[in-house]
């Protein structure tokens, strides 16, 4: 079964996927965070997010948000300008400033909208669709009327999200509903959703023999060494896992550091990792860590934390 990277918006950008690819790897494909067509542009940080020159995997997948095919049109051009020939859908994002626009999860209760991109699909020749989905927005059976377009277009896989969109994380994801998607669905599924060990990737794959894979977002923030696991069928121990974090953090120290200027800003982009990396560190290891107040106590905090000593 393989093991995919899920997007997640500030935090798998190029420098961490590069980085988790160079020092832990054992994933099968990483997903860009969304780009978007707002207010008549793609935003420079999302360009230089998918630039070629900017990533080193290969196995990366561009994905794109969008409710009409005028908004799609510009973020294919711009894949299809840097080299790219797939691009996943997305169709499950729960942010409400993206709902609103019917983007995300927002586009689950418009049938005739997901056929109008579907649709448009089929005018980029040569390249390769895939879908990121939940369930629904409000209803648990939104996807039932949807899979039939969905069968009806050439997609190389759809991932399906078990909860809806107004649910966001909140509840477990629905295993019966996914099963019932999973078999009614034509083309090849990836499970996603509230995978953080070793152990719920080997249930799911007992539950579902014939899933193409799974991929893994907050979960591989919180344990990055989740694809070589499942390679290995081990854990890693206490002290390689404090080694491997600790060079993927230096490593993605140095190449962040000449962008970011300040505490501020270096502080506001590395502390938000270390709300899901390592949920076994030990509160009085975490605690400084979200607490420093400058680069040098972040810094000897996290030497602190990761010495594998706990």
């Amino acid at each position: 079964m393989k093991i995919y990277s899920a997007p997640l918006q500030g935090f798998t950008e190029a420098v961490w996927r590069n980085v988790h690819s160079a020092v832990f790897g054992g994933i099968d494909g990483y997903f860009t965070p969304f780009l978007r067509y707002e207010h008549g542009e793609i935003r420079s940080k999302d360009i230089r997010d998918i630039e070629r020159k900017n990533n080193s995997v290969e196995n990366l997948v561009p994905q794109i948000i969008a409710a009409t095919p005028d908004e799609m049109h510009p973020l294919m051009e711009l894949i299809a300008n840097e080299g790219y020939t797939c691009a996943d859908i997305n169709m499950g994002c729960s942010f409400a400033l993206q709902v609103r626009k019917k983007h995300g999860a927002g586009l689950l209760p418009h049938p005739d909208m997901v056929a109008v991109l579907m649709e448009e699909t089929r005018r980029w020749s040569g390249f390769t669709f895939s879908v990121k989905m939940r369930l629904g927005w409000e209803s648990k059976d939104e996807w039932r009327v949807l899979l039939p377009i969905l069968n009806d277009t050439p997609l190389s896989h759809i991932t399906m999200h078990p909860r809806l969109g107004i649910e966001q994380y909140k509840k477990a994801a629905d295993i019966d509903a996914f099963n019932e998607f999973f078999a009614a669905c034509k083309h090849p599924v990836i499970y996603n959703g509230d995978i953080s060990s070793l152990a719920d990737i080997q249930r799911i794959e007992t539950l579902f023999p014939e899933l193409c894979g799974v991929m893994i977002g907050r979960g591989l923030l919180a344990n990055p060494a989740l694809g070589i696991e499942y390679s290995r069928g081990c854990e890693l121990t206490t002290e390689e896992m404090c080694r491997l974090v600790r060079t993927m953090h230096d490593e993605m120290l140095r190449q962040l550091t000449p962008r970011l200027q300040g505490n501020t800003q270096f502080l506001t982009k590395m502390k938000p990792y270390w709300e899901y990396l390592l949920p076994t560190l030990p509160k009085r290891l975490r605690k400084p860590i979200l607490k420093a107040t400058t680069t040098e106590k972040y810094q000897s905090a996290v030497a602190n934390a990761l010495n594998g000593d706990w």
